[in-house]
């Protein structure tokens, strides 16, 4: 049987859950019944791991970018379906908001016969004035209508895109992100991991990774930490991300005076390590899909304290295996980190918890690469027989 061309679109490689996520399922899908095709913007902190990805054409775009821009917008559409025309492309399968709705366009414009898409985290969201919020809806409508297959990563996220008339209920497949959790059981390095980013022996250690926008809503970490050093001194905190709110979050941690308790890492590769180092791990979104950084506490033995969004409570139950607030609640995330930080028994059953819903393999790196394989072959199949 000959091979599929199969082109992934993402808008760029940054270090994000959607391009982590993207990246492992390239590594692991079967070369001999893929011809394997990446796009995406020219720039990204992980560009350089998807070139050294063997057997993947990646195209690295001149136009593609995420902020709005008409003119770049139609040059980026332009070049999408003039590189799915020349590489004679079979099967679209596109990630994240902007290059969803590009990627698609080009793909039904090429006449591509299989287009997938996977919400990572719709581009609507409560939070976007009426307008411009129904904008992204009618967009996301429009594409639903040609498209084969939408996965989502979590069942809040399907039912949001069904609330919002987008797509039939028979388009949306849910599968959920995957990690290798035996990345993030490391039995030692914490010491040194601690050491490091300047944590002392006697100090408990809170951390966020995240990148620097407003959906993560990174400020509320920093006031949390101000109440928490009030009332628990022996604390440090760590932010690992960085993003268009740099500058503004340090000159907040300057104003409260937390110089002396936070370290702001910038984006970081060795997460594994990192995480050996923290004693609880805080996530202060205001919307979310379902994020990646939850899965790797959890795996990594961190207990989690983060915002009720998106699909975070279908990794995290409150009260059991972590613990879960209202988006902007800062007054109740500060209370139960303070509470976690004053009961290390709690701390221990959390991840005794965590753990056990890691290892239940709902979250499997494996799981995830063999259901989205099985659907290019349930896709591909189903028009081979028509």
């Amino acid at each position: 049987m000959p091979k599929i061309n199969l082109l992934y679109i993402i808008t760029k490689l940054e270090l994000g859950g959607a391009q982590k996520q993207l990246l492992s399922l390239i590594g692991s899908l079967d070369r001999e019944k893929y011809n394997i095709f990446l796009f995406a913007a020219r720039d990204g902190l992980l560009v350089g791991e998807a070139s050294s990805i063997n057997g993947l054409v990646f195209k690295r775009s001149d136009f593609l970018e995420r902020p709005v821009n008409p003119l770049r917008d139609a040059l980026a559409f332009f070049e999408i379906y003039s590189f799915i025309r020349k590489n004679g492309i079979q099967a679209v399968h596109t990630h994240s908001s902007k290059a969803g709705i590009l990627g698609r366009f080009a793909a039904r414009a090429a006449r591509v016969p299989v287009i997938i898409h996977t919400v990572h985290g719709w581009s609507f969201h409560d939070y976007q004035p009426g307008p411009l919020r129904y904008f992204y809806i009618l967009l996301e409508r429009i594409c639903a209508l040609f498209t084969s297959r939408i996965i989502t990563v979590s069942f809040f996220d399907k039912k949001k895109g069904l609330k919002s008339s987008i797509g039939k209920d028979g388009q949306y497949v849910i599968i959920k992100y995957g990690i290798d959790a035996e990345r993030f059981r490391l039995s030692q390095g914490r010491k040194e991991a601690r050491a490091a980013l300047r944590i002392g022996d006697n100090e408990l250690a809170i951390g966020m990774i995240a990148c620097f926008k407003p959906q993560k809503s990174p400020a509320d970490f920093i006031k949390i930490a101000d109440g928490i050093r009030k009332r628990i001194p022996d604390t440090k905190f760590i932010m690992v991300g960085d993003g268009v709110l740099r500058k503004r979050l340090s000159a907040l941690i300057k104003k409260l005076g937390l110089n002396d308790r936070f370290i702001l890492t910038g984006w970081r590769q060795d997460i594994p390590l990192i995480l050996s180092a923290l004693d609880i791990f805080v996530l202060t979104s205001s919307w979310e899909g379902l994020p990646i950084t939850v899965l790797e506490a959890m795996a990594a033995g961190v207990p989690v304290v983060a915002t009720d969004t998106g699909g975070v409570r279908e990794a995290i139950e409150s009260g059991k295996t972590g613990y879960l607030a209202k988006a902007g609640d800062r007054q109740s995330l500060q209370n139960r980190i303070e509470e976690l930080l004053m009961d290390r028994r709690k701390r221990s059953e959390f991840i005794r918890l965590s753990s056990e819903r890691i290892n239940s393999g709902s979250f499997s790196l494996e799981k995830m690469c063999r259901e989205t394989e099985k659907l290019y072959s349930d896709l591909w199949g189903g028009r081979q027989g028509a």
